[in-house]
């Protein structure tokens, strides 16, 4: 009986554990949904120039991958929480720093790129790290449904509200008002994480590990590592180039967070149906089911890019994308937990994640780059969007014969000398 009363209590603490993860995430979620979608609007509007707006990424996402094997030294073996509150705290900087820099924000491209970079790559590897230890097997695809779910919320409402009031107050006002009320969510972000459990250190940091592995031919992160690479061809250029389609097309920042709102309102409803659904045993169907379904709806975009044609292509993309994400994340972080040996290295392997997935947003954003630089025409750029946005398709080609796989024999528990720290975080005191 004492022995089902501790197996209780420590069941309910780790669910407590996972609520209080999503709320981090939802709250720095929710305080990029209200003003991530219109920094690259504020920028072309002081600047129409494509050009800009990616190298804008490309600065981003090379201080991320960056950020993300620097900090992986301090993250293994030192202060995992400390990692994801500095990463929220540099994100609520980076509102602060473009209100600061007002209009002449466009010449200080370099600077909020790498400010921007920082915070993710402090914010997502520490993030990662938590949710792999948070979580198992079996509530891995329950909890990556919920955090998807709660994503589509924030993506729901947060821009839908943030494009009425930059709309009825016009100018620059509104967008001063969002990118403050940013500010504040990244505040209340930080303090939340102070209820998060102290994780253990986890050993030493090995900076090379990535490539050993890449070097292996018999090692599974070698065929992982370039679906990583395919995944984020796509989103660097979608990460960025969806809103700014939208807007150039309807000129209106209402209409831009009413798109946000009819789009994630499906994200919304999908999310939780096939999050409660799904099981490991579906994945590699449900997987090119989505990749298949994501890749055909670009083809609207070539008959016409208005905003109807946009909506079709963001509803539908909605619709499947959750087919597609989930078994891919679960998938990845099933194979970094499949035995002791490969969980004690959870950071040199997310980390690895995070920088081919970088890689890949680097190329489709470079990519973007030279189109829009030498032939910018429509049929050019839905060429673009075509080839990249079907990149899915190659990321189940490379993991078909992995996925449904049965779960390794000995799952990783954690053990003894990786106990955490006794001292309990708490809120900070004053001062």
């Amino acid at each position: 009986m004492a022995d089902g009363t501790r197996q209780s209590s420590a069941s309910l603490r780790d669910a407590r554990q996972e609520w209080l993860l999503l709320g981090v995430n939802g709250l720095f979620v929710s305080a990029n949904a209200l003003s991530s979608t219109f920094v690259n609007v504020y920028l072309w509007k002081i600047k129409n120039d494509l050009t800009m707006i990616g190298w804008f990424a490309v600065v981003h996402q090379i201080v991320m991958a960056l950020t993300f094997w620097l900090a992986g030294k301090w993250v293994k073996e030192g202060d995992k929480l400390g990692a994801i509150r500095i990463g929220i705290a540099v994100a609520a900087a980076f509102y602060g720093l473009v209100l600061l820099l007002g209009p002449s924000a466009v010449r200080f491209i370099p600077l909020l790129g790498t400010v921007q970079g920082i915070s993710s790559g402090l914010f997502w590897l520490a993030y990662n790290i938590i949710y792999f230890e948070a979580t198992n097997r079996d509530s891995r695809d329950r909890f990556n449904g919920r955090a998807g779910l709660l994503g589509s919320g924030s993506s729901m409402l947060a821009p839908w509200l943030s494009g009425i009031v930059i709309a009825r107050l016009g100018g620059t006002y509104g967008y001063r008002l969002i990118f403050s009320i940013s500010v504040g969510v990244f505040i209340a972000g930080v303090l939340l994480s102070f209820l998060l459990k102290r994780r253990p250190r986890l050993g030493s940091y090995e900076w090379s590990l990535g490539l050993k592995r890449l070097r292996d031919r018999s090692n599974p992160w070698r065929t992982v590592t370039l679906a990583m690479v395919a995944q984020g061809l796509r989103e660097g250029i979608f990460g960025f180039m969806i809103t700014l389609l939208v807007y150039i097309s309807t000129g209106s920042e209402l209409r831009l967070g009413n798109y946000t709102l009819y789009t994630s309102a499906v994200g919304l409803v999908s999310f939780w149906l096939i999050g409660r659904m799904y099981k490991p045993a579906y994945r590699k169907w449900g997987l090119f089911s989505g990749a298949l379904m994501l890749s055909l709806a670009i083809l609207p975009l070539f008959w016409n890019v208005g905003y109807a044609t946009l909506l079709v292509f963001g509803i539908a993309t909605s619709l499947f994308m959750p087919l597609y994400t989930i078994p891919v994340v679960s998938f990845v972080f099933d194979l970094i937990g499949q035995d002791k040996e490969s969980a004690e290295r959870r950071v040199e392997s997310v980390i690895t994640r995070e920088l081919a997935l970088n890689a890949g947003r680097l190329i489709g954003t470079i990519a973007f780059i030279a189109v829009v630089s030498y032939r910018p025409s429509p049929l050019a750029v839905n060429c673009l969007l075509l080839v990249f946005g079907s990149s899915p398709l190659l990321v189940w080609w490379l993991l078909r014969g992995k996925l449904g796989q049965p779960a390794a024999p000995a799952p990783y528990r954690r053990t003894r000398s990786e106990k955490p720290e006794r001292r309990r975080s708490r809120l900070p005191s004053p001062g």
